[in-house]
C-alpha cells in the first residue's frame, strides 16, 4: 500500500492522458544530455575525422550511451523519489563513461600526436570560473572612456580596472573631477601645484571665470593626472613638454570630447582638461554677440578682402573663436583659405590649416607664414604674432592680392593698432596694410530662470551715462527660484545666477584717413575719427546688453573696467577702450 501510494505522486493527467513522472523531472534531462550532446558533435566527431580514427564506430557507440543514458532515466525515475535521483544519477554517469573512454582510446592511437590529445582538464573549467568571478568584480564605472586609433578616431577603449585594485580607486578620482565639471558646467579644468610643497589644487573655468577646487597631495593629484595622460596616449613619464592629446567621455546617451595638455609648472607638472574644445570655438557669425550695425561693419570689411585685419581679445576672451567664424564668412569653395596655427582647436571645413610645430629643427613661425603667403592665398588667418619677425613678413605681402586675418592679445582696437604698430616697427609699413580692427572681450549672461528685474536708480543711470527715465528696469543676477514658496538653488545655472557667455566688441573700418593717423602716430585723433562713425565701442555694447537684460550692470563693471577705471568714467576708455563716449549713446543703438 505505501509503495502504491508513493507511485500515485509521480501520476499526472494531462489532457485526459496519464504520464509517470512529475513534468519538471524531465527537465533535468535537458541540462544533461545537450552539453553532451555538443562535446560530441562538435569536438570528439571532428577529432575523429581529423586524425582518420573510426568515426562511424564512435558515432555508433555515442549513440548507443546516449540511448541507454535516456533510458536510465526514464525507467528508473518513476518509481520513487529515490529512483529518480539514482536514474539521474546513472544517466550523469552513462555520459561521463563516454566522453572518458573515447579519450582515453584516443589519447592512445598513434596517429594522434601528443598536442592534439584529448584533457578532461579541470583546471579551465576553474578557469572559466575564475573568469566569471572577476568579470562580476570588474568595476562598474559610470563612464565609458576611449582613447583615438592610429587614425584618430576616438574609438579604442579604455578598459576598467577591477574593484580591489590601486587601478580602481585612480579610475574612480578621475572620473569623480570630471562629473564635477560636468556638473558645474565648466568648459575646462586645471590640475596644477599651488606652490607649498606636496600640495595640488584643481580650478574649473565656469563661463570665463576661474573657480577655486579642492586641494589634493601631490601623490594623488599626480595619479589622476597621470591617468587623464595615459587615456590621451601621452608619454606619462614625460612631466616637462608639452603634450597635447585626446579622450572621449561617453554617458549613457551623452557625448564628449576632452583635449588634455599636460606641460611642466614650477614646482611639478600642470594638466589641462578642455571639454569640447571643437564646439567651443565654432559659431555662426551671428553668435558671435555683435550688434546689427556691428555686424554690418563687419560684413564690409569681409567683402573687401584686401590687407590686414586685426582681431583682439584678452586672454581666454575668445579670440580663435572670432578669428575662425570670421575666416569661415569667407567662401571655402571658391577661395583658397588657410590658416596658421601652432594648435589648431577644430578642423574648419573646406579650409587648410597648417600647422606649426615648434619642435622640428630649425621651425620657426615667421617663416611658416612667409611661405603659405607666398602661394597666393586669398584668405589667411593667422592665429597668433609670437614676433616682430611675423608681423614684418604679414605687413610685406602682397595686400592686393591677400586677405590676412592677425589675432592678437588685446583689451581694445587702439591698444590692438598699438601692438601692430609696436611689432611691425615701422608706423608707415604697418599703416599701409590695415583695414580693419576688431577687438572684443567676453561677459557672461544672466541665467534666464532666476535673473531679478529692478528698477535702477538715478544715481545708477547717471554712473552709466544713461539718462534719467531712459531705462525703467534693469537685471541682476539671483540663483535662486521659488519651488513651491521655498527659495531653492536654481537648477539652471547651479545658483551661480549667469549661464553662458556673449562678446562685447568694437569693429572698426580703416581707410585712408585712418591709415594716416595710425602712420602719424596720433592715436588721439585716431580715436576721435572712430568716435564720428558712430560705432559702440565694448564699453557701449555692453551697456546695450545690460540695458536688455542680457547681462547684469555688475558684470559689465568687472569686464569693461578690469584694470582701469569704472565704467562711465572719464577715464574709463583709454586707449584700448575705444573712446570715452558717454554711454547714453549705447542706449539708442538698435541691438
Amino acid at each position: 500500500m505505501v509503495t502504491a501510494s508513493m507511485n500515485l505522486q509521480n501520476v499526472l493527467v494531462l489532457g485526459g492522458g496519464l504520464v509517470l513522472v512529475s513534468w519538471w523531472k524531465p527537465l533535468l534531462l535537458l541540462v544533461t544530455v545537450p552539453p553532451w550532446a555538443i562535446v560530441i558533435s562538435k569536438v570528439y566527431d571532428k577529432h575523429a575525422a581529423q586524425f582518420h580514427l573510426p568515426r562511424r564506430k564512435w558515432n555508433l557507440f555515442h549513440m548507443c550511451m546516449g540511448v541507454a543514458a535516456i533510458a536510465a532515466f526514464v525507467l528508473m525515475s518513476v518509481k520513487n523519489d529515490f529512483g529518480f535521483l539514482a536514474s539521474w544519477a546513472a544517466t550523469l554517469a552513462i555520459l561521463a563513461i563516454d566522453l572518458v573512454a573515447y579519450a582515453v582510446v584516443a589519447n592512445k592511437d598513434e596517429r594522434v600526436p601528443e598536442r592534439f590529445h584529448i584533457k578532461l582538464n579541470m583546471e579551465k573549467f576553474a578557469e572559466a570560473r575564475e573568469a566569471k568571478r572577476a568579470a562580476k568584480r570588474q568595476a562598474k564605472v559610470t563612464l565609458v572612456i576611449k582613447s583615438a586609433d592610429e587614425k584618430g578616431k576616438l574609438s579604442v577603449l579604455v578598459a576598467a580596472p577591477q574593484t580591489d585594485t590601486p587601478e580602481y580607486e585612480v579610475r574612480a578620482a578621475a572620473e569623480s573631477l570630471y562629473e564635477k565639471a560636468i556638473e558645474a558646467r565648466a568648459s575646462q579644468v586645471d590640475i596644477g601645484p599651488t606652490g607649498k610643497d606636496g600640495q595640488y589644487a584643481v580650478s574649473f573655468l565656469v563661463d570665463g571665470v576661474r573657480q577655486a577646487g579642492e586641494a589634493m597631495p601631490a601623490a594623488g593629484a599626480l595619479k589622476i593626472m597621470d591617468f587623464w595622460k595615459s587615456a590621451a596616449k601621452l608619454d606619462v613619464a614625460d612631466r616637462r613638454r608639452k603634450l597635447v592629446g585626446t579622450v572621449g567621455v561617453e554617458k549613457e546617451t551623452t557625448k564628449h570630447s576632452m583635449r588634455v595638455t599636460s606641460i611642466g609648472a614650477q614646482g611639478g607638472m600642470r594638466v589641462t582638461l578642455l571639454l569640447d574644445p571643437d564646439k567651443a570655438v565654432v559659431r555662426k557669425p551671428a553668435e558671435l554677440g555683435l550688434l546689427d550695425m556691428q555686424m554690418a561693419e563687419l560684413k564690409a570689411i569681409v567683402e573687401e578682402e584686401k590687407g590686414v585685419v586685426l582681431l583682439g581679445a584678452p586672454p581666454d576672451g575668445g579670440r580663435t573663436t572670432t578669428l575662425y567664424t570670421v575666416v569661415g564668412m569667407h567662401d571655402a569653395y571658391t577661395k583658397n583659405v588657410q590658416t596658421v596655427e601652432t594648435d589648431p582647436q577644430a578642423a574648419l571645413e573646406g579650409i587648410r590649416c597648417n600647422k606649426f610645430e615648434p619642435e622640428k629643427e630649425g621651425a620657426e613661425f615667421s617663416t611658416t607664414v612667409r611661405s603659405v603667403l607666398r602661394r597666393d592665398p586669398d584668405v589667411v588667418g593667422v592665429a597668433e604674432l609670437p614676433d616682430a619677425n611675423t608681423a614684418k613678413e604679414i605687413s610685406k605681402a602682397d595686400g592686393e592680392r591677400t586677405r590676412t586675418y592677425v589675432a592678437m592679445r588685446a583689451d581694445g582696437a587702439l591698444q590692438l593698432i598699438q601692438a601692430w604698430v609696436k611689432a611691425v616697427g615701422e608706423p608707415k609699413q604697418a599703416a599701409e596694410c590695415l583695414h580693419g580692427a576688431l577687438a572684443q572681450k567676453l561677459l557672461r549672461r544672466l541665467c534666464p530662470n532666476c535673473r531679478v528685474g529692478y528698477p535702477p536708480s538715478a544715481e545708477m543711470l547717471k554712473k552709466l551715462g544713461i539718462p534719467e527715465g531712459k531705462v525703467q528696469q534693469l537685471f541682476k543676477k539671483g540663483g535662486q527660484v521659488l519651488i513651491k514658496n521655498k527659495p531653492e538653488i536654481c537648477p539652471v545655472c547651479k545658483g551661480i545666477g549667469y549661464q553662458g557667455q556673449t562678446a562685447v566688441a568694437e569693429v572698426y573700418r580703416i581707410g585712408p584717413e585712418e591709415r594716416e593717423l595710425v602712420a602719424a602716430g596720433n592715436l588721439t585723433a585716431l580715436r576721435a575719427q572712430f568716435r564720428k562713425r558712430g560705432q559702440p565701442t565694448i564699453q557701449q555694447a555692453a551697456i546695450r546688453k545690460a540695458i536688455d537684460g542680457i547681462t547684469s550692470v555688475e558684470e559689465v563693471m568687472r569686464v569693461t573696467a578690469e584694470g582701469g577705471a569704472p565704467a562711465g568714467s572719464a577715464g574709463a576708455a583709454g586707449p584700448g577702450a575705444g573712446g570715452g563716449t558717454p554711454a547714453a549713446a549705447a542706449a539708442a543703438q538698435p541691438n
